[in-house]
């Protein structure tokens, strides 16, 4: 490795570093710590910055990016660290009576966000639909690992995708390069999990469901769009219509 590789390296892990860092460092207060704190702010000021809070999420919603709790201290939060739980409470009293959006945590351990359509999720409806082409394109993808037990390699991928005319290895008019639409926006979104198989030369990958599809996509509604997509009836599909039906997606992570 060049001495400019490794300074490259060196200064990536740092950066890594310091972004767990400025989470391992936030200690949350407790409930006793932030009444104390409040006192040295105006209920206009907590206000204020709850809705940078808010603008912060909803930004980063449209193009469905979790929020890590380490980005929102640094990059909002800042010296309203102490009342954090009580900005938090505040926000995700907005989301839900403004926006009718619910704030749930993927990652507990690494204090992850993101944000569902509340009323739909109580309703056990899917939020998101193949309305759009990127939205089909990533139902195709769910479908597949669906339909194959929740699990396939990258190859099956893609030449499902080839047979369906989108050919990975090409620039697509629609999608541009596909395959980093799959195995980095779609990863980034936590609608796909791309993990790299063990032991195997050249190195290959696998993919599955990640926590936000498990959070917005309905079973039913994919076996539908595959039923569609294939000229079937879901029902001629056994297996996966019993799992569809007797699954739906979950509502009960915690805030």
């Amino acid at each position: 490795m060049t001495q400019r590789k490794r300074q490259s390296t060196a200064r990536q892990h740092d950066v890594t570093a310091t972004q767990e860092d400025n989470d391992v460092t936030f200690t949350q207060p407790s409930t006793s710590q932030v009444q104390r704190a409040l006192e040295n702010f105006t209920s206009d000021q907590v206000d204020y910055k709850t809705a940078e809070v808010v603008q912060y999420f909803l930004v980063k919603q449209q193009k469905k990016i979790p929020v890590r709790r380490a980005d929102l201290i640094k990059n909002v939060v800042k010296e309203y660290r102490t009342v954090y739980p009580e900005i938090m409470k505040r926000a995700t009293q907005t989301f839900e009576q403004v926006f009718g959006l619910k704030l749930v945590e993927i990652d507990t351990k690494n204090h992850i966000y993101i944000l569902v359509n509340k009323l739909e999720a109580v309703d056990g409806c899917s939020q998101i639909s193949p309305s759009n082409p990127k939205t089909a394109l990533l139902f195709v993808v769910l479908g597949v690992i669906f339909m194959k037990g929740g699990v396939v390699r990258e190859t099956l991928i893609w030449n499902i995708l080839k047979k369906l005319r989108v050919d990975p290895g090409e620039k697509h008019p629609e999608f541009g390069d596909v395959k980093k639409v799959i195995t980095d926006e779609f990863v980034r979104q936590r609608y796909l999990e791309f993990v790299r198989i063990p032991h195997t030369d050249p190195i290959e990958h696998e993919l599955r469901w990640g926590q936000r599809a498990n959070l917005e996509v309905s079973k039913v509604k994919l076996l539908e769009f595959m039923g569609e997509l294939h000229d079937q009836q879901p029902q001629s599909w056994s297996q996966q219509y019993r799992v569809a039906h007797s699954s739906q997606p979950s509502n009960n992570s915690n805030t």
